[in-house]
């Protein structure tokens, strides 16, 4: 059996394509082919993909819908497993909000809404999915996923499923033990407060108007391209150090935010990661501050 019938076996009612454009599936919109692209429908068939790839020593990546991620030029050469669609489920219990790993965060926001239950509202407009946000413990407008989470399910690395309490998961500033560990998270526990609905959906309305005014929301990007070095902001720094509007061929950091970098259309990773290393190099001689990337990086440049 070769290993693209192999990748089918174990993914089950899971979709495995070949040669598939990553530009497809990040919100950058950039990427070349990865050589298999898989859509897991149960954590069954993860794991089952993951020990195939461990088997043949093939390279894998596992992503929700690509908000936060760089992908080469050249692509990727092993398995993309995305968490996505095919793992969505959301339910409500009490003021309790059970959910697989491929929800988006927007779509858990308005479950909670329309169970009138308050404390996730600062997550409503982030663009990722649940998995990826408790992994890198997502958070915005003073709000993170520390705060709201009771306990995530997640994939060991010898492929024995746990579930970890918020305490376990070890959150800090954009990381748990899921990164540190490269666990893969398939649902998520969120424990909120009961609230009223209209006053909900006034708060996520009002955050909704501040990333309009405040983002580059009609371009590619992966949100907040660095992360913030403590006691100071990315964007002001890069501002600070004449960057705003700069650009690489079609990258270019937001004028409207500078701590986004943009892709006007048609930019490629390379101009990407041109951009963010000149970035990183002119704010450091500004200011002595060295700024790390938020976006991960994956596939050949």
């Amino acid at each position: 059996m070769d290993f693209y019938q192999e990748l089918c076996s174990a993914a089950g009612n899971g979709s495995v394509l070949q040669n598939e454009p990553m530009s497809a599936h990040t919100t950058f919109r950039i990427g070349g082919p990865a050589d298999y692209f898989v859509t897991p429908t149960s954590a069954e068939e993860i794991g089952n993909v993951i020990e195939t790839c461990r088997k043949r020593d093939v390279p894998y990546y596992v992503m929700g819908n690509g908000s936060n991620l760089l992908v080469g030029d050249k692509g990727f050469r092993g398995v993309i497993i995305q968490i996505f669609k095919a793992m969505k489920e959301i339910r409500v219990e009490g003021n309790r909000i059970y959910a697989q790993a491929g929800a988006l965060l927007s779509k858990v926001a308005a479950a909670a809404c329309e169970a009138e239950l308050t404390g996730i509202e600062f997550a409503s407009g982030i663009p990722g999915t649940l998995g990826g946000a408790v992994r890198m413990n997502a958070g915005a407008y003073g709000g993170e996923m520390k705060q709201v989470l009771e306990s995530a399910t997640v994939l060991a690395g010898e492929g024995d499923i746990r579930t970890l309490s918020v305490e376990e998961m070890k959150m800090g500033y954009r990381t748990s033990i899921v990164s540190k560990m490269d666990y893969v998270v398939l649902e998520a526990v969120i424990r909120l407060q009961p609230g009223s609905r209209d006053e909900i959906r006034a708060r996520m309305e009002e955050l909704r108007e501040k990333r309009v005014e405040k983002q580059p929301l009609e371009f590619g990007s992966a949100g907040s391209t660095f992360k913030r070095p403590e006691g100071y902001f990315a964007g002001k720094l890069i501002e600070d150090a004449g960057l705003r509007g700069f650009r690489v061929g079609n990258a270019q950091v937001s004028e409207k935010h500078c701590g986004f970098v943009i892709n006007r259309g048609g930019a490629t990773a390379a101009e990407v990661l041109e951009l963010m290393e000149e970035v990183s190099r002119r704010v450091e001689e500004n200011s002595g501050v060295r700024l790390e990337p938020e976006v991960k990086k994956i596939g050949e440049f």
